[in-house]
């Protein structure tokens, strides 16, 4: 076992990565078992789809019973630990990848759900997409908006010395999006809520 999260436990074993979604003690056991089945499958399709346009783990094999997908493990380096150490140059070249990769997710109406460094590898000059478990597939503009605004965040937090040219070159690779305007827009509104939270509470 490699990783373990609230949802899922990951096990590497040879050139596979198996994520198994673990039960929930909370939940009545027929309403968990549906959850795990449901959210495995639509975890398996979101990324059968993605595959077609941008690079993401390869499924081999999906046990719906056991909740389980078995996938491509991918071996390259967390971007989230290897981003600050390169040059700025290079940097800014894959943030530029980051934002035409989730454009042209957008184009598909697939939401990532999660988009931080975190869940993006490097590997054969290549930025790899991983961990669709919040993923869904929607084509309104307030759930695109909401997925740039979670890059951003993650960014900051993050990166945070960095973070604004990264986000702004991020922001260039996604308006290749033939809408990004209307999500960079709405986005403008998404923030506008979080900033007006923080001054209420």
């Amino acid at each position: 076992m490699i990783a373990r999260g609230a949802e899922a436990i990951l096990i590497h074993s040879d050139n596979m990565l198996i994520k198994k979604r673990v039960k929930k003690g909370y939940r009545h056991p027929q309403l968990d078992i549906i959850l795990r089945k449901n959210r495995t499958r639509r975890e398996s399709r979101l990324l059968d789809k993605a595959s077609n346009i941008i690079s993401v783990p390869k499924i081999l094999k999906i046990d719906e019973d056991k909740t389980e997908i078995s996938m491509q493990f991918i071996p390259g380096k967390k971007l989230s630990e290897y981003l600050d150490r390169l040059t700025l140059q290079k940097s800014l070249q894959i943030c530029r990848q980051i934002g035409r990769e989730i454009a042209s997710l957008h184009k598909l109406d697939i939401i990532h759900g999660d988009l931080t460094t975190s869940n993006m590898i490097f590997w054969k000059n290549k930025v790899w997409f991983i961990d669709f478990g919040l993923g869904f597939v929607s084509s309104r503009l307030e759930d695109k908006a909401v997925d740039i605004h979670l890059l951003r965040q993650a960014l900051e937090s993050r990166h945070f010395l960095r973070w604004k040219e990264y986000f702004e070159k991020a922001l260039d690779g996604y308006r290749e999006y033939e809408k990004a305007d209307l999500v960079l827009k709405q986005l403008k509104a998404v923030e506008m809520r979080g900033r007006y939270k923080k001054k209420a509470s």
